[in-house]
């Protein structure tokens, strides 16, 4: 039966039931007598749904706390091992998986190195299914605990009925993918194991917004930064977090054609593979046969080598013109959205770090318009290269937190919803 506000009262019990999962995973471990004003339910709401909870085996003992002249409270926690996760990052130098279980301790992990020829999508979905195969190998566990598979790739992801989440990866030559559809078949998972398929960029800022740097803030930006360069916007009127095709923001005009086939994108000035191209281009030594990773480091350490040593002029030049481009695609968000923070990623970011921070900062408020850059703070992201597989995992888990700690049902899933950490501690 509905009520006036068109809730159920399946509806409330899923809410509460998600309330009190949410609270318990974030700042846990906690008692129920801490549980009721945590949440704003009543003690009797709160012992029935941790009742329930106990029941389900979503939630566990941890020990007790001695009360003011009373017995001692029990604390309760969220069971680790109750269900576990699957992350997956589909990068630009290798395809990571992870599982996790539900406090996203890393069980197993395989990685499979990519080729030249690396976004080929039969390798691809190969790479992902013989790697969920093996961390559930393993680790010894099998798909029934599985409460579903997060997967961040490159590019748009449109989810529709029947084939599921298809990608749309122009840069990477994939033209309405259905990645979903190819997983599915042969795979070593049941049909009643869903797939949450998202760009990686928002796989990232979801990583970020739990558990990193934007722990906190309502007006945030994850910018992710590898071969290519890609976005998150996580706002109040955009709380589960959307992917922007940041790198594809015209910064000048006929300029350097981008992977994506149009002149002077940020991602042909800005990514990780435009950025040695210009180095080589300017007679940089880019390293024979080296990947992108390699290839960045070693331009690094000629920009910034040991005391004593002469800096490569070429490697420092680019990295200063770099720097200004993403500076000012960084004043291009700062004045759309007027973010309270910006955390830069991926793993070209990170190696790029500290050192190339101070200049991008710089740029980005001598571009941006005075009042917002003001209030912005541009930093790293915390959770390393890691943070995408992380990011994915958190996908399944954030859907079944929505859900009540009920498992979806076995059909295509979009993305769920974006819970929000609901305060600066960290799940224990």
């Amino acid at each position: 039966m509905a009520g006036r506000n068109g809730r159920t009262v399946r509806d409330l019990r899923r809410g509460n039931r998600t309330a009190v999962l949410q609270r318990l995973y974030f700042d846990g471990p906690l008692s129920r007598f801490e549980l009721g004003p945590a949440t704003g339910l009543s003690s009797g709401s709160i012992s029935n749904v941790v009742a329930e909870l106990i029941a389900d085996g979503l939630v566990e003992e941890a020990g007790s706390v001695d009360s003011d002249g009373g017995r001692p409270r029990i604390l309760l926690r969220v069971a680790p091992s109750s269900g576990h996760m699957i992350g997956v990052d589909v990068g630009e130098t290798r395809v990571r998986i992870g599982l996790f279980d539900l406090t996203l301790t890393e069980l197993a992990r395989a990685e499979r190195p990519l080729t030249p020829a690396r976004y080929e999508v039969e390798g691809i979905v190969g790479h992902v299914r013989d790697g969920i195969a093996e961390v559930l190998s393993d680790a010894g566990t099998g798909p029934d605990r599985l409460l579903g598979v997060g997967i961040g790739v490159p590019g748009i992801v449109e989810h529709t009925p029947g084939p599921g989440a298809v990608v749309h990866g122009q840069t990477i030559g994939w033209d309405a993918v259905p990645l979903e559809q190819l997983l599915r078949a042969r795979s070593p998972l049941p049909d009643s194991v869903p797939y949450f398929i998202d760009n990686g960029a928002r796989t990232l800022g979801q990583a970020e917004m739990w558990f990193g740097g934007g722990r906190g803030a309502r007006n945030a930006l994850v910018v992710l930064f590898g071969s290519g360069v890609g976005a998150c916007l996580v706002t109040p009127e955009v709380e589960h977090g959307r992917a922007v095709e940041w790198g594809h923001l015209t910064v000048r005009v006929r300029g350097r054609r981008c992977r994506c086939g149009a002149l002077g994108c940020l991602e042909a000035y800005a990514g990780a593979e435009s950025l040695l191209a210009r180095w080589h281009e300017k007679g940089g030594s880019v390293p024979e046969g080296a990947d992108e990773e390699t290839a960045l480091a070693a331009m690094l350490a000629g920009a910034y080598p040991p005391e004593g040593r002469p800096a490569d002029p070429v490697a420092l030049a680019v990295l200063e013109e770099t720097a200004e481009y993403v500076g000012a695609g960084l004043s291009d968000l700062i004045n759309l959205f007027q973010p309270e923070r910006i955390l830069i990623g991926g793993w070209a970011g990170l190696q790029l770090g500290a050192r190339f921070l101070p200049a991008v900062r710089r740029y980005a408020a001598s571009y941006a318009l005075r009042h917002p850059a003001q209030k912005v703070t541009v930093d790293l992201g915390r959770l390393g290269p890691d943070a995408v597989t992380v990011g994915a995992a958190i996908l399944p888990l954030a859907d079944f937190f929505a859900r009540g700690g009920r498992r979806a049902e076995p059909a295509s899933q979009a993305p769920g919803p974006w819970l929000t950490a609901p305060s600066e501690q960290v799940p224990h």
